[in-house]
């Protein structure tokens, strides 16, 4: 065991401390924070405007939602409502908004004149009309304008709980910045050997025909085939073309040496015979056979 040495003078302080430094509310809590320290009890200077409690329980949006309101609640029947303790339960809450609100209790005001008047009604002796059936029911209108409107009621609440943009999602919002940029290609040696074979076909189909006038002469020709004839006494007709054709004449000659043939034969020069049809054909000079 350690013995400690305490003075007189410290006993005392401890016994009787100089300043009092225990809160004088133990285990409380605290009604707010004021600048950060617990505040145990409201001060004696707080002013609190006479308003400033007063909790509206049920808010109405007319006069038939509070009728509606005061039915649906206590379980009342719709189509036999009991007039007495609906209208007093009804001036009741109308007596609380005039002391507040006049201009809106004129609004429900106009309703409890009309209960007021069907209580009237119900409570006459009851009058059967000019086709002796009854009256109709005071209440009839009033019970068909609050089943009306339980029924917009009921249609706007379903209408409230669909998904609304802003209440229960918003829109999703997405920015993108895009920057197109166009990628050059990249060219090797076959792109070039084919663009280049590609030109090539191009000017092969585009290529410029020159056409060349030949010039034949039909005198030339004519002094060609009398020639020819003088050596032998007649030929037959396709003959007179094959020296040209052999030769590899075009077209255009072969048909100036047969221009020249009818030239000849024209002037009677010549003499084309056949022994008859279908038979060949034979050309030979017409003043040979005159000298014969």
């Amino acid at each position: 065991m350690v013995a400690v040495n305490v003075s007189d003078d410290s006993l005392d302080a401890l016994v009787q401390p100089s300043v009092d430094t225990t809160p004088d509310v133990v285990d409380a809590v605290a009604l707010a924070r004021l600048y950060g320290e617990p505040l145990f009890s409201l001060p004696n200077d707080l002013y609190i405007p006479p308003d400033a409690l007063e909790v509206f329980l049920e808010t109405f949006q007319g006069p038939l939602d509070l009728l509606l309101y005061l039915i649906r609640k206590q379980n009342f029947n719709v189509l036999d409502i009991p007039m007495a303790e609906v209208t007093r339960q009804y001036l009741s809450y109308v007596e609380q908004i005039r002391m507040h609100n006049l201009e809106l209790a004129a609004e429900y005001l106009l309703m409890a004149a009309m209960l007021i008047e069907i209580k009237a009604r119900m409570l006459l002796p009851v009058k059967k009309t000019d086709t002796g059936q009854e009256a109709e029911d005071p209440r009839a209108e009033l019970v068909r304008r609050l089943l009306e409107y339980e029924q917009m009621k009921l249609a706007a609440q379903k209408l409230n709980e669909l998904p609304q943009l802003g209440r229960d999602f918003q829109r999703a919002q997405a920015f993108a910045d895009l920057r197109i940029e166009r990628i050059q290609p990249e060219v090797d040696v076959n792109d070039l050997r084919q663009a280049w074979i590609d030109i090539i076909k191009r000017a092969k189909l585009n290529a410029h025909h020159h056409i060349t006038r030949e010039q034949l002469s039909v005198r030339d020709h004519m002094t060609h085939i009398l020639r020819r004839l003088s050596a032998v006494r007649f030929i037959e007709f396709g003959e007179l073309f094959m020296e040209r054709i052999k030769e590899g004449a075009p077209v255009a000659v072969v048909v100036v040496h047969f221009l020249a043939l009818l030239e000849l034969s024209r002037e009677l020069l010549l003499e084309i015979t056949q022994a008859e049809p279908y038979a060949p054909i034979y050309v030979r000079l017409a003043y040979t056979s005159a000298a014969a």
